[in-house]
This record gives structure tokens, C-alpha cells and sequence, in this order.
């Protein structure tokens, strides 16, 4: 021992987008590394079958259903997430849609909903997660979902190609900001997985 004084409970982590693909995954390998966790989709139904598979590891959890492009959402499960589990330690955005559609017949709402679906609900993940970690003082690790396709273009798909961009860019811009906080920020960019939303 080092005399340093650590908490003894639970790390916590949220993850967005867990109803399903990548992020069902990851909220079942945080569980299974000894977090609880607050998962989080839009569908109820698939939200609740994932609550009881993390539950099965023995596991708390907060299945908190909600459209996490919208402020009010992503305080408010920051909020439950803190009075449920206790605190908040990592989060992991990773909720994403993907729109096909070539520049020139691009339809100004598909692009919209994509950069809200993407990029502004990772945002306000980043901020509200940011604000919880600096207030407990204690450090944290906030994690952003990016692409191959936030590293180089491909057709038919640039809503989807410039929300991941996108997202390096607001990483990268927040890791500077909260590096003085022991808080690390990062993206993790997959190739093409085989997931619900890449079978569509």
C-alpha cells in the first residue's frame, strides 16, 4: 500500500447504443471486469434483455431507455446512473446510426438526424460524463465511437463519414481539456463488424 486512499465500490460505466452490436458487447466485457453498468438504446424491450444478462454476472445495472441526442436525456442518465450505482468512472458513447446516400442526392433531415444520432449525442455524453468525473475528483475514462470511416472516406456514405471525423476531432479537443483532471479521452475506430445496424 502506497497511502493513497481508494474507493472500495464498484468502478460504474455507461454505455450508449448497448441494445445491440458492439455496444451489447462492451457493456457485457465491462460487466464481466467487475463494473456495473447503465446501458442505454431507444428500444425498451432489447434494453431489458441486456439488464438481464448483466444481472446474470451478478452485476448492477440501470437500463435507462431514452434518445441520447437530446440534452435533457443524457443529463438525466448521468443523473440515475450517479443516484442508482453511486458514482461514474467510464463512459463509452458509442449510440450511431448509418445513412446511405450519395453528396448529390442527400436529403437535408437524413443528414441532420445523422449528425444529432452521432455527433451532438456524443457530445453531450462527453459533457455531462465530464462534469461528473471532475466533480468526484477522482479521474475517469470517457471513450467515443469513430470508424474506419473517421479516418478516410468511402461512397455513399458521408453523413455517417463525417460524424466519425467529426468525432476524432471533439476527442482530441477534449482529452486536452481534461488531461489536467487524470481524465483520458479516446475513440475506438472498428472496421466493417458484423452488427445489426452494417447488415441493414
Amino acid at each position: 500500500m502506497n497511502g493513497h486512499a481508494y474507493h472500495t465500490a464498484p468502478r460504474v460505466a455507461i454505455v450508449t447504443g448497448a441494445s445491440k452490436g458492439i455496444g451489447h458487447d462492451i457493456a457485457l466485457r465491462l460487466a464481466d471486469d467487475g463494473l456495473d453498468v447503465t446501458i442505454n438504446s431507444r428500444n425498451a424491450a432489447e434494453l431489458e434483455m441486456v439488464a438481464n444478462e448483466i444481472r446474470a454476472k451478478g452485476r448492477k445495472v440501470v437500463a435507462f431507455v431514452g434518445d441520447v441526442s437530446d440534452e435533457e436525456v443524457v443529463k438525466g442518465m448521468v443523473d440515475k446512473t450517479v443516484e442508482v450505482l453511486g458514482r461514474l468512472d467510464v463512459m463509452v458513447a458509442n449510440a450511431g446510426i448509418f445513412v446511405s446516400s450519395p453528396v448529390i442526392d442527400m436529403d437535408i433531415k437524413d443528414w441532420n438526424r445523422c449528425m444529432n444520432c452521432n455527433l451532438a449525442s456524443t457530445m453531450l455524453c462527453y459533457k455531462y460524463a465530464a462534469r461528473q468525473m471532475i466533480d468526484q475528483g477522482e479521474g475517469g475514462r470517457i471513450i467515443g465511437a469513430s470508424s474506419i470511416l473517421g479516418k478516410k472516406g468511402a461512397p455513399d456514405s458521408s453523413a455517417y463519414v463525417a460524424t466519425k471525423f467529426a468525432i476524432r476531432g471533439l476527442t482530441q479537443c477534449l482529452a486536452i481539456e481534461l488531461a489536467p483532471h487524470n481524465i483520458t479521452v479516446n475513440t475506438y475506430a472498428p472496421g466493417v463488424i458484423l452488427t445489426p445496424m452494417s447488415c441493414q
